[in-house]
């Protein structure tokens, strides 16, 4: 039985469908084509080189075994696992649970495949506060992994400090440690150091490999493994669409594909693109998108140093949600826009509709029709209204089905069109110099010392000033 597979469907950008002001002519194409050989090769030689070690996590048979193994230590006794991370340390584990596990998973043992399930990827006090209050009963049973390269990101580190106080009160440093497993650093930073000096069990953060594409690796694994799904489908899915991205032919490679043609949109001012999944399994696939293309794609400085300031806008829509909130504004606000939609040809159940009432007539129509149906039948009505009415260029990635395999195609897919983008863009898609100064000032607001300087540069925008509060 082959492997179910994940596609990209271009024909909704192309001129024969959106016409030649908007569309894509076949003459582009093949310039698209001649340009997307250089940046695709640009992507195996770094690969090669060994500048992107994010490739080779589906190969990696280390990182799926020592996730396998502490999942297998803690079978039969963990009944609540919690992630704490924020970033590309939390939103693949998101991903992952809402596309492969079912909707009522916490709610219902009998949907459960493994241990309730929480993610805090923020420092709201009210919402940790309000799960503090519900864990307390709970801890005999519940196992934390703390995931952190370096230890000192302040939103893990302060959800990390209030979890280890808990666990030493009730426990001492002897059971404590028992209850935290660390996801961080080979050998350096301040996490490592605390694990080491604490004898937390642990797995390792890839060297080279940055959070927004960890999600192959111990980071996003080790939830995964624990919660009942399969990761070595996972993976594998993961390899079978490494073998489709590496070509140099534009229209057998999706990954070239989508960055030619999101890259192409953004010379021509639609520098938004809006993510739209048909399937609620599929909606933090968008989450992580985001993260993915704005942290990498989002600009300043070209690779030569020249000031550039490119960088395509995610958004994340929801279908069928967000025709009724988002859809007025794409159908009839500026054309400034690509749009992709995330479809499966399969639901991995399906819900019949029911016979209207008499008094509905009107509603006949729906009845006895399946749910996928419909939703789907949403889609291509968006798609349609968006693309022959409007001239918006949409494209569909299609999944035969929701499986281990299938998400593992889409999120390698994504990593190299980032990839592949950046090599278009002339840009480095690997860094994130833009995020240091806002770690710094805060940093500086809560007293680390070394910040001294920055606090002193924040100091005049620390007060309210009155005039200017309406």
């Amino acid at each position: 039985m082959s492997q179910p597979k994940v596609s990209l469907y271009y024909k909704n950008v192309t001129a024969e469908r959106i016409g030649a002001e908007h569309g894509i002519s076949d003459a582009q194409f093949e310039t698209l084509a001649q340009k997307t050989v250089a940046a695709v090769e640009k992507v195996n030689r770094d690969r090669r080189d060994g500048k992107t070690p994010y490739r080779d996590l589906p190969t990696n048979e280390a990182y799926p075994r020592s996730a396998k193994e502490v999942a297998a230590e803690l079978k039969g006794k963990c009944e609540v696992f919690v992630v704490l991370g924020i970033g590309g340390s939390a939103l693949g584990n998101i991903a992952l649970q809402t596309a492969l596990n079912p909707y009522m998973y916490n709610v219902d043992p009998a949907q459960r495949k493994g241990p309730q399930f929480f993610v805090f990827d923020n420092v709201d006090p009210v919402q940790f506060g309000s799960f503090l209050d519900w864990i307390g009963d709970r801890l005999d049973t519940t196992y934390f992994n703390v995931i952190s390269k370096s230890g000192q990101t302040a939103e893990t580190a302060a959800q990390f400090l209030i979890i280890r106080r808990m666990l030493l009160e009730k426990y001492g440093p002897a059971g404590a440690k028992e209850h935290i497993i660390a996801t961080t650093d080979t050998s350096s930073g301040t996490m490592r150091k605390i694990t080491d000096a604490e004898g937390y069990r642990s797995l390792v953060v890839p060297d080279g490999v940055g959070g927004r594409f960890s999600v192959l690796s111990p980071v996003g694994l080790l939830s995964a493994a624990v919660c009942g799904i399969d990761i070595d489908a996972l993976l594998a899915g993961a390899r079978a669409m490494d073998a489709r991205v590496s070509g140099s032919d534009l229209r057998e490679n999706p990954a070239a594909m989508n960055a030619a043609i999101q890259w192409h949109y953004y010379q021509r001012g639609k520098n938004i693109s809006v993510m739209m999944p048909y399937a609620y399994a599929l909606k933090d696939l968008a989450d992580w998108y985001r993260q993915l293309w704005a942290e990498s794609l989002g600009k300043a400085r070209d690779c030569s140093g020249a000031e550039v300031f490119v960088g395509p806008t995610p958004v994340k829509a929801l279908g069928a949600t967000d025709q009724h909130s988002q859809v007025q504004l794409y159908r009839e606000g500026p054309n400034d826009k690509v749009f992709t939609f995330l479809e499966t040809k399969t639901f991995q159940r399906d819900v019949e509709i029911a016979a209207s009432p008499e008094s509905a007539p009107e509603l006949k129509y729906l009845a006895g029709k399946p749910m996928s149906t419909l939703l789907n039948a949403e889609k291509l009505a968006t798609e349609y209204a968006l693309f022959k009415m409007d001239h918006r260029p949409c494209l569909t990635v299609l999944f035969d089905d929701i499986s281990a395999a299938t998400i593992g195609q889409f999120l390698y897919l994504y990593e190299v069109t980032t990839s592949i983008a950046g090599a278009l863009f002339n840009i480095d898609a690997y860094d994130q110099p833009a995020v240091e100064l806002g770690k710094k000032a805060t940093f500086a607001l809560m007293g680390r010392q070394g910040f001294e300087d920055v606090a002193g540069e924040i100091g005049p925008y620390r007060a309210l000033d009155e005039d200017f509060l309406v």
